[in-house]
């Protein structure tokens, strides 16, 4: 009888296998970290675009709908109860750790429905995205288009405004036209010029958000594996270092938005 003399199969080694805790921890820190930074800069970018492409230019200042301040909440209270799952894993409380990242996984859940509802309200009252039909029979996409606007229900000063220079411009709604802010007699319309070079960098915006919708989709990736890895007992009370990293990503995550609500709602 011919003896199988196959060597069995060696157990798949991490890279971090041999290398002291202590540098282990801080170098997959130090990753994300990394990560973080190369993610803040290319926001840095993309916002810093968007700014200039719009000096000079009739600006359309939308009010967030109540689905984004839900949103919100949602966002902060998936950041305290991620960091509640770390406390917990910290302290050897297995159970109550997969409570806690099963409320973070729900509420991140309920944060892109909420944002999904927010914009969607934002476009059926002609705010946000639109598309037209160009001359060459090609559809062009516009945000915040002006014509959109005036053919909606959107309610000038209270829906949104149209500022330049930071001061928002005169509206006649009878009329469907605009008005420069000094000109309060309303002689001269300015409603062609302002459909005409308002919100010009919309692309950027778009990416802004698409964007962030793919790093937040990567974070609800790296909450399933860790969430796993509790299970499977990888992550212990001795070795929290991948649910630090997680949380330092959903954190991170969740301060960007704020950072883009309040810049594309309030500031610009």
């Amino acid at each position: 009888m011919i003896k199988n003399t196959t060597p069995p199969p060696s157990k798949r080694r991490d890279v971090f296998d041999g290398v002291e805790p202590a540098v282990r921890e801080r170098t997959k820190k130090m990753l994300m970290y990394f990560i973080i930074f190369a993610v803040v800069m290319l926001f840095a970018g993309f916002t810093s675009a968007y700014i200039v492409s719009n000096m000079g230019q009739y600006w359309v200042n939308i009010e967030p709908t109540s689905a984004f301040w839900v949103s919100n909440f949602l966002l902060i209270l998936s950041s305290l109860s991620l960091w509640w799952a770390l406390r917990s894993m910290r302290a050897n409380h297995k159970q109550r750790a997969l409570i806690a990242l099963t409320i973070t996984l729900i509420s991140g859940i309920g944060f892109t429905v909420s944002q999904t509802e927010g914009w969607k309200a934002l476009s059926e009252m002609g705010l946000g995205w639109t598309t037209t039909d160009h001359e060459s029979g090609m559809e062009a996409y516009r945000w915040n288009s002006i014509e959109s606007l005036l053919e909606s229900d959107a309610v000038y000063g209270q829906d949104y405004t149209i500022s330049r220079g930071g001061e928002p411009i005169l509206y006649n709604a009878s009329q469907d036209d605009f008005y420069a802010t000094n000109d309060l007699l309303m002689v001269r319309p300015i409603t062609r010029d302002v459909a005409r070079t308002s919100n010009s960098g919309a692309s950027y915006l778009w990416i802004l958000i698409a964007v962030h919708i793919l790093h937040l989709t990567f974070g609800f990736i790296y909450l399933v594996i860790n969430g796993i890895r509790v299970v499977q007992g990888t992550i212990h009370s001795k070795d929290v270092v991948q649910l630090e990293s997680l949380s330092i990503y959903w954190h991170f995550m969740g301060a960007l938005w704020l950072y883009l609500f309040v810049f594309l709602f309030f500031l610009y």
